[in-house]
């Protein structure tokens, strides 16, 4: 397709919230030396540190009832025609998007990386279950892959940038703690207040060396158990991805049916290796109400809690691997590792995920499709994967190597992967995604 990238003229970009840290602001500074207009909303104290240009920055103090009609009054005063943001489901955002599909304008949607750690996701219109990926079989993308060239890099071996994730983390939620007198009506999108917001980042900034040690003897210890197990890869309950894109509001409501099943299905001989996201924070008694199951389940033994930790480790040996969606399960895809997911996922693909019962997953897993997965993990790198990260400053100059062209271009990274060489955005197969319930599992 040819889809050129020129001096921007007439664009006119609005900033709502971003990623922690300083990338929104140099992903601004670049789309202005473009030659488009960047203005930013800023909705509390920690949008407006990280935000260095006074001149672009419009405040939000009022409530969200008020802002469905501040935000159209801002596109038509600011002739906005893209709108740029963080996450799509939280309420501002969501808001906002509704709004600006209505007047056709483009909407730039950022997310972590569905290939972690290395990547960063940027789509349009939405992410997670809300992308466009959720209606693409794998014969569609095969198809686009025979148009692209160049080589797939390699899967990257550990995660990116968590300690800069953590303090930037830390210090946006110091900012809105005792900074944040001038946005009286700001609510935070999750369901804590900022001030255990900030304790628990803090918490865990502190702690970061004992959790360290902690994890590493317990991998350790699996690694040399010399026993067949099944991972789990649990998430953040608070995540996006799990509020609105699954049936559960806690990991301990999600680990209840996953330990059932694997006390009914699995070899006696098997165990079962529950693994925490990387920041997790305490937020719900993970430790206790896992010993306290396995207990009543008569599998104490065989059951293992790895507070959270590098994830090859792990994978390389598994029997199978088990999570409501995360975008870690595609590290076990990768290695043709069988997995269960328990909610919607960019992922979930019949070639690549199985819908066994639990209790049957866990005595025979069927395993993913690896041709197929190795065309799934192609076409996203050659579409909405882009190499970077945002809380590095390394990453973060690599992700603007990139993205501002594709930002600026006319058509979505799937439109042109998909277009080959057709001058016309193509119409995209409309096909029912799978969403896996939770109830019979």
């Amino acid at each position: 397709m040819n889809d050129p990238v020129s001096k921007q003229d007439g664009r006119v970009f609005l900033f709502l919230q971003g990623p922690h840290g300083p990338f929104f602001h140099g992903l601004g500074r670049m789309l202005r030396a473009a030659g488009a207009t960047v203005w930013r909303v800023g909705f509390n104290a920690g949008d407006r540190a990280f935000w260095f240009d006074k001149r672009s920055y419009v405040p939000y103090r009022g409530t969200l009832d008020a802002w469905p009609q501040t935000f159209a009054d801002l596109l038509e005063t600011r002739r906005v025609t893209d709108i740029v943001l963080y996450g799509d489901v939280r309420p501002v955002h969501a808001v906002a998007i509704r709004i600006a599909r209505v007047r056709g304008l483009r909407v730039h949607v950022f997310e972590e990386g569905y290939l972690r750690p290395w990547w960063v996701t940027y789509e349009r219109n939405g992410s997670n279950a809300h992308s466009r990926l959720m209606d693409l079989d794998i014969a569609t993308m095969q198809r686009a892959v025979e148009l692209t060239e160049g080589p797939t890099p390699p899967p990257p071996a550990h995660w990116g940038d968590m300690r800069q994730h953590v303090f930037y983390g830390a210090l946006y939620h110091w900012f809105v703690l005792f900074l944040n007198h001038g946005y009286r009506n700001f609510r935070p999108h999750r369901d804590l207040a900022v001030s255990q917001e900030f304790r628990l980042y803090f918490k865990r900034l502190m702690r970061m060396p004992l959790h360290r040690i902690r994890r590493s003897l317990a991998t350790a210890r699996i690694r040399r158990g010399g026993y067949p197990y099944h991972l789990v890869l649990l998430q953040l309950a608070h995540d996006s991805s799990v509020r609105a894109h699954s049936e559960f509001s806690s990991m301990c409501a999600f680990l209840l049916p996953v330990m059932e099943g694997f006390a009914k299905g699995a070899p006696p001989h098997h165990h079962l290796v529950i693994k925490e996201h990387p920041l997790e924070n305490c937020r719900e008694p993970l430790a206790r109400f896992i010993r306290q199951t396995a207990r009543r389940l008569g599998i104490a033994d065989r059951v293992h809690h790895v507070p959270g930790g590098k994830l090859a480790r792990l994978l390389d040996h598994a029997k199978s691997a088990v999570t409501i969606n995360s975008t870690a399960g595609q590290q076990a895809l990768w290695r043709g590792v069988p997995l269960r997911v328990f909610g919607r996922s960019v992922y979930d693909k019949p070639e690549l995920v199985s819908d066994q019962p639990i209790e049957a997953f866990f005595a025979d897993p069927r395993g993913p499709n690896t041709d197929a997965y190795r065309t799934y993990r192609e076409f996203l790198l050659a579409t909405c994967q882009i190499p970077g990260g945002y809380y590095s400053r390394r990453g973060r100059k690599q992700l603007l190597r990139q993205v501002v062209d594709r930002m600026l271009q006319a058509h979505d990274p799937y439109a042109r992967a998909l277009a080959g060489g057709a001058t016309e955005a193509p119409q995209f197969p409309s096909r029912p995604a799978r969403q896996l319930a939770t109830s019979g599992i």
